[in-house]
This record gives structure tokens, C-alpha cells and sequence, in this order.
């Protein structure tokens, strides 16, 4: 808190390195338009404060800090005579964000120099116009490049994940396809087969054999999955069986059979149905071509079920037609960025799911959210090289949601942790990647959200913990 304003003397400005190389006519229009203030112990701005003045320190000591989370994080402490801050960007025009991206605290009573932001900004673009003019080409185009790399780095997770889903997409549509083929062939053998069966048996015998065929695709969604080993045997049985009674298809027809949970004691009742005579051979063929279609069926509906269900996860990630910033379900989130990695993550690591699904809705940006959680993963699918077991949690922590992404890989080197999420920080190969993955996170996590990421690793054991307010506001910032 200001405490009261005194006059500005021309000597003490002109001991300041800032501006010793100005001349007397700049020392004097400095003091004439700006002023030395004396603040109490306590703070002079907060952090997305609008940018109001430049300050610098003539005497007394400031602390710098960002939020970060619930807390506020100390970046810089200084007693240095001419340490300055606050509105020190707004010779940049309206390229940059005219928000203060810190917090600024006097420790102790302080004197400062005090220079209104516009006015500043004038003096800049007047006496520094070529350095200035370096100095905004420098600063917009970093940020343009990151910018541009950042986009670059979603294109490339995008066409990942394209190739992950076309891929997850190809095993459905192919398996769905043979069972579309199949099934032409197979009604049309059961047309032909079916009259044959007909006219050889009498009407009650036709209608028994109708009430056992009802009774089989009944049967079918009940039937219990049987090891290779236990089907092979029971394939053994039932090709024996149909040895004896003399069924010349017994050999085509059992794996059917046996599929659809059948024993000897489903052939006896055949026999009993049909009597054990020339129509016994039509009679097990039609019943094969029925039960046979039946899989077939089951076989379209479970494919055509997966291609929907990788659809819904597909639009569930994208957010696709949804409004950017809503109350969603993180877990459904999290499923479906797991689906959507699938071919990522590869059939050698084990994914160990703990969600709770008593979790409230949460306040976010759905689609950024999902980048979060692509980039987590992916990072930790690279660090297992492909092997291990990729562990996803999700809990309730008081007034926040908390995400656990882990992994068995070796872990983060204690020595980089602290850096792991700067921008162009990254352990993989040159060309591996621009290193923005974690950065990306961290500004949508920390910087959108108002939440907080971090990460606690050894060998075997790394977590990186995302913890999201249960109630925020819609605020478009920058990221």
C-alpha cells in the first residue's frame, strides 16, 4: 500500500544503470512525469492486474511471484537499486496481453520510482525507436514461433491419432465385411438345404426339429468361451460322433457346433428329432447353416458396435460440435483419449484403470483438456519404450478433481525434474520432437484451468498428477 509521494530528484535517477545513458533534458522529463513513492510493507499489484505503471526500486526490497494452483509460487526476491517491474510492455501495442503475468510485493517499506504505462510507452517508442522496433521483432516472433511449433505439435499428435483410429477402425470393417460375404453364401445354402430337409421328414418331425433349432440360437448368447485346448476336444468329440453315425459333414460342421455350445448330447437330440435315417446328414447341414448365420449376425452386430462405439469415442475427444468451455465427465474424457491411443499404447503395456465415478461434472475446455491427457500418456508409453503398465486414476481431492497419469518407465532424473515443463525442454532424440508437449500442459492446466501439474518420479514409479478446480469460470485466456 502507497503510503504518500515525494518529489523525484534528477541526481538519485540518473545513479540508476536503467538511465545512465540518458541525458539531462530525459533525467528531467522523467522526474517531471513521473514521481518516487513510498510503500508500506505488503503488495503494489496482483498477478492479471491491468498494467497501470513501471515501476522501479530506489530503495527497500520486492518479491516477484506467479499463482500457481492455489498458491503463489516466489520467482525472483531483490534488494537491487534499479530491479524494475510492473507495466514494462506497453511500447509492444496491443500484440501483447496488457495484463500483469506477476505479482508484486514490498517486503519491507520501500521507495519506488513510479512512470504511468502510456507515458512510458511514449518516451520508448520516441527515444529508442530502432531498438525498440529489434526488440518487438525479437519478442512477437519468439512467441510466433512457438506459437507455430505448438500448432505444428498438435498436427502431428492429430495425425497419430488418426493413424491410431483408421487403424483401431480397419479390424471392425474388415471383420464385418468377411462377415457379410459369408453370410450370402451361407443363406444361400440354407435355402438349398432347408428343402431338402422338408420334404424328407414328416410334419411333426419338421416341427420338432424347428423347436430344437429355436432352443440352439437361443442358446447361443449363453454359451460360455472355451480355451482353444477344451474346443479342440470337444471339436474331437463330436467329429468322432458323427464318424459313427455315418454324417459325411461331421468334419466341416463341428467347430460350429462346438462354437455355439453344443455336445453329444445335442446330436442325440437331432436323432431323436429326425430318427436316425438318410435325412439325418440335410438335418445336421441346415442345422449348421442356421446356427452358422446366427455367428454371422453376431458377428456384423459386435463389429458394426466396435466402429460406433470408436466413432462416439472419436467425437467424445475431438468435441466435436460442443461448446469449448462446459461441465464434462473427465473419466468419459480419459476412456476415450485410452481408446483413441489404443494403437499407441501397443499390446505390450498393461493399462490399469482406477476411476471414480462418483466424480461431479467439471468446468473445461474439453478439447484442450484431451491434449493434456494425449501428451501425458504419450510421454509415458515413450518412456516405458513400448512396455510396462500405463496406470490411469482419477479421485476427489477436497474442491478439486485429481488426475494420475503413471508409468513403470525409469523415471525422470532428478536433476531435470524441476525443468521438465519449460518450453523446448525435452530428454527425447534430436528430432524426436520440438519438446512443447509438457509446456502445452502446463499453460492449459496451470495457465486456463487454474489448476495444478506436477510430477513425482523414481525408477518404475512416475506420476504426473493434474489437479482441476471443481468450479472455475469461463475465462478465455491465452494460452
Amino acid at each position: 500500500m502507497m503510503i504518500r509521494s515525494v518529489p523525484c530528484d534528477v541526481t538519485e535517477l540518473r545513479t540508476l544503470f536503467l538511465f545512465e545513458r540518458l541525458d539531462e533534458d530525459q533525467l528531467d522529463w522523467l522526474c517531471r512525469n513521473g514521481c518516487v513513492e513510498l510503500f508500506e510493507a505488503g503488495y503494489i499489484y496482483r498477478e492479471n492486474d491491468v498494467a497501470t505503471s513501471f515501476y522501479v526500486l530506489l530503495d527497500g526490497e520486492l518479491v516477484i511471484s506467479r499463482r500457481v494452483g492455489h498458491e503463489d509460487t516466489e520467482i525472483n526476491r531483490t534488494s537491487q537499486v534499479g530491479a524494475y517491474a510492473g507495466a514494462w510492455r506497453p511500447f509492444f501495442g496491443d500484440g501483447v496481453s496488457q495484463t500483469l503475468d506477476n505479482t508484486l510485493r514490498a517486503t519491507r517499506p520501500s521507495r519506488l520510482y513510479v512512470l504511468a504505462a502510456d507515458k512510458f510507452a511514449a518516451i520508448m517508442r520516441e527515444w529508442f525507436p530502432m531498438p525498440l522496433h529489434l526488440l518487438e521483432g525479437l519478442f512477437l516472433g519468439m512467441k510466433n514461433t512457438q506459437r507455430a511449433i505448438s500448432e505444428h505439435e498438435r498436427l502431428i499428435a492429430l495425425g497419430s491419432l488418426s493413424a491410431s483410429l483408421m487403424h483401431e477402425l480397419n479390424n471392425p470393417t474388415a471383420a464385418a465385411m468377411r462377415a457379410t460375404a459369408a453370410l450370402r453364401e451361407r443363406l444361400a445354402g440354407l435355402r438349398r438345404v432347408e428343402s431338402t430337409v422338408r420334404q424328407g421328414l414328416e410334419l411333426a418331425a419338421w416341427k420338432s426339429l424347428e423347436a430344437l433349432q429355436h432352443k440352439a440360437l437361443g442358446h447361443l448368447a449363453e454359451t460360455p468361451s472355451l480355451s482353444p485346448l477344451d474346443a479342440t476336444d470337444r471339436e474331437d468329440e463330436l467329429t468322432g460322433w458323427f464318424e459313427v453315425h455315418g454324417i459325411t459333414t461331421g468334419w466341416r460342421t463341428a467347430p460350429t457346433f462346438v462354437q455355439a455350445g453344443w455336445d453329444v448330447e445335442w446330436l442325440e437330440a437331432v436323432v431323436e428329432a429326425v430318427g436316425d435315417g438318410p435325412v439325418l446328414d440335410a438335418a445336421f447341414d441346415w442345422l449348421h447353416h442356421t446356427i452358422d448365420l446366427e455367428l454371422s449376425l453376431n458377428e456384423i452386430d459386435d463389429s458394426t458396435s466396435r466402429i460406433s462405439t470408436l466413432v462416439t469415442a472419436a467425437q467424445q475427444y475431438s468435441q466435436v460440435d460442443r461448446t469449448p468451455y462446459r461441465e464434462v465427465d473427465l473419466n468419459q474424457l480419459l476412456e476415450s483419449t485410452l481408446m483413441m491411443l489404443a494403437h499407441t499404447i501397443g499390446d505390450n503395456i498393461t493399462v490399469v484403470t482406477d476411476l471414480d465415478r462418483s466424480l461431479p461434472a467439471v468446468p473445461v475446455y474439453a478439447a484442450e483438456i484431451n491434449q493434456v491427457w494425449t501428451n501425458l500418456v504419450e510421454n509415458a508409453v515413450d518412456a516405458m519404450n513400448g512396455r510396462g503398465r500405463l496406470t490411469v486414476r482419477t479421485t476427489r481431492d477436497n474442491d478439486q478433481v485429481l488426475v494420475e497419469i503413471g508409468d513403470t518407465g525409469p523415471g525422470v532424473p532428478e536433476e531435470i525434474r524441476s525443468r521438465i515443463f519449460e518450453p523446448f525442454f525435452t530428454t527425447k532424440p534430436v528430432g524426436a520432437g520440438p519438446g512443447l508437449g509438457l509446456d502445452i500442459s502446463w499453460r492449459i492446466v496451470v495457465g486456463k484451468h487454474h489448476g495444478e501439474l506436477s510430477v513425482e518420479s523414481s525408477p518404475g514409479d512416475t506420476r504426473f498428477t493434474a489437479r482441476l478446480p471443481l468450479t472455475a469460470e469461463a475465462e478465455q485466456l491465452e494460452i
